[in-house]
């Protein structure tokens, strides 16, 4: 399903499957670990698919010719190559030349290891993202257990301040429980001006695409939020029993779409 109007250009996807998940116990990339019978990267494939993206740039970089042969019967993606892992922003800048040279639009950036992710709710960025006119839109999630997520701040109005990564937070941060899935939707403008402006003084020192939207912010562009995702969308996989638990939920989501009204669109479902 696309909420594209009629004039703008369809969107396109950055999605981050460079990292070899060291704490999987594998020597798999982990993007390529199966949830639910297929490859968890696929699953974010398809979700940016469904929701009128018309080509999925994937960030490769620990054995990428694996995680390139895993897609190759999808032409709608495309690779480039992370060489060194110096950061998610650092990562979704090696797109950047894929972008040179074409048309600004909008543009997702997902990470490839959230399979539970929904095209509805990727629908929803957009459409949101576009009649806001955002720099940048995120989505956030509500969690009972904040541990180990970025979190989201607050302008005392309401609106967009900054995102904090854990490892460089304060008490009082750490205390906030609405965080950053990494759902983002960007102008393709934004996005790498937003990028160049990235430096690494951090806890991890690397160049964090979560610096992107306050960077935009700080100059004047619109900043977006979206409390889109529902808390049980937002598991993280890091090990073996965190990738149970997610192929859990998604064979519930997808048993439960078996028995849903023939006229629920099945495409919403993952």
């Amino acid at each position: 399903m696309s909420t594209a109007p009629s004039h703008a250009p369809p969107p396109q996807a950055i999605l981050l499957a460079a990292g070899k998940g060291t704490r999987m116990g594998s020597d798999l990339p982990k993007v390529l670990h199966p949830v639910a019978g297929r490859p968890m990267l696929r699953w974010v494939v398809d979700a940016c698919l469904g929701a009128g993206v018309d080509r999925c740039v994937v960030v490769v970089g620990y054995r990428g010719n694996d995680v390139r042969a895993a897609l190759a019967d999808e032409p709608r993606c495309v690779f480039v190559e992370q060489t060194e892992q110096l950061g998610t922003a650092h990562a979704a800048d090696m797109a950047r030349p894929v972008f040179e040279g074409v048309p600004p639009c909008d543009v997702f950036v997902l990470a490839g290891d959230g399979p539970l992710i929904r095209t509805q709710t990727l629908a929803r960025l957009l459409e949101v993202h576009r009649r806001t006119k955002a720099a940048a839109t995120l989505a956030t999630a509500v969690l009972d257990d904040p541990s180990g997520y970025g979190r989201v701040l607050r302008t005392a109005a309401g609106g967009f301040d900054r995102i904090v990564e854990q490892k460089d937070a304060g008490p009082d941060e750490l205390a906030v429980h609405e965080v950053n899935p990494s759902y983002y939707c960007f102008t393709s403008t934004g996005l790498f001006d937003g990028i160049a402006q990235v430096g690494n003084q951090n806890a991890q020192h690397e160049y964090y695409i979560t610096d992107v939207p306050a960077l935009l912010r700080g100059r004047g562009h619109g900043v977006t939020l979206v409390d889109a995702v529902p808390a049980e969308d937002v598991l993280s996989i890091n090990n073996p029993q965190q990738l149970a638990d997610v192929d859990r939920v998604l064979r519930a989501r997808l048993q439960n779409a078996a028995h849903a009204p023939t006229t629920t669109d099945p495409g919403d479902l993952p």
